[in-house]
């Protein structure tokens, strides 16, 4: 499908399912990399840290993937209310 490259104005043929792929590969790499990075913070011999820092860190990673998951898993918003 030919769209509009917002970014750029320019026209190209890339397919929404493409697009998606495209994107969202870079946005996983660039929260997998993050998410290791966090990780080096589990160093005790550079970091000190309390396990209620850690429960904190981890509470807060939970939560927002949790959300992401129900936006992917949410239905259309299309669905109207009826009896």
């Amino acid at each position: 499908m030919k769209g509009v490259d917002y970014m750029t104005g320019k026209i190209n043929n890339e397919t929404k399912i493409d697009r998606f792929k495209r994107i969202a590969s870079r946005r996983t790499q660039n929260v997998l990399e993050a998410m290791r990075k966090l990780g080096n913070c589990s160093n005790k011999g550079i970091y000190q840290y309390s396990t209620d820092d850690i429960d904190k860190i981890f509470h807060a990673v939970e939560n927002e993937l949790k959300r992401i998951k129900v936006l992917f898993n949410a239905k259309s918003s299309n669905n109207k209310f009826s009896l």
